[in-house]
């Protein structure tokens, strides 16, 4: 073996190396990957198709926060929640049409940085969600909200006035991008049936 192939053996043989909610799970287990990147972020780009005058039809990406359970390895559900108002410029697109996209990366976490990884290098996970946003009814809305206030705690005090409800990202489609050969498809039944 050269040098070169056994640094590279080597390096596979290591453990997974620790994120910010425990070991980083290996890329032949994507729906895990998928559970693993969205528990560790606390916001994502939505896309939506705008319907503001001069955008109308074109894609708009905004910033959300999101959570899919308190922090902690035992906390994530895997369904990501948001906490909403019809003020909001994405949520306007939204009541005309629910369907979106939401994309969440490591490289919000500690460890795109730690290994030097740049965000769009494949190793720095990213998983893209195709879907839908809509209201979370009465009985998810307590799940809802521990999700987001154990992570967003300053959203409890914002402004009563503009009329705040909960929400959640019906996944439909889930593409995850976490090492070199091109995106990974994992089903949702496949994704809600592993742990982070």
């Amino acid at each position: 073996l050269s040098q070169l192939s056994f640094l590279c053996v080597a390096a596979l043989l290591l453990p997974p190396v620790a994120a910010a909610g425990g070991a980083i799970p290996p890329p032949e287990e994507a729906a895990r990957m998928a559970r693993f990147v969205l528990h560790n972020c606390d916001w994502g780009a939505l896309a939506t198709l705008s319907t503001q005058e001069g955008l109308r039809g074109q894609p708009f990406a905004n910033i959300f926060s999101l959570s899919d359970g308190p922090p902690g390895p035992l906390g994530g559900s895997g369904v990501p929640y948001l906490y909403l108002t019809d003020m909001e410029i994405s949520v306007q697109d939204l009541e005309i049409n629910s369907n979106a996209s939401l994309t969440v990366s490591l490289a919000q976490t500690p460890y795109c940085k730690k290994h030097k990884y740049d965000p769009q290098n494949p190793l720095c996970a990213h998983i893209i969600f195709c879907g839908s946003i809509v209201k979370v009814n009465d009985s998810e809305a307590g799940l809802a909200k521990k999700a987001l206030f154990s992570r967003h705690p300053e959203m409890e005090s914002w402004p009563k006035d503009h009329n705040w409800f909960f929400a959640k990202f019906n996944i439909t489609n889930i593409w995850v991008l976490d090492y070199f050969g091109g995106l990974k498809i994992v089903t949702p039944e496949e994704y809600y049936s592993v742990k982070p």
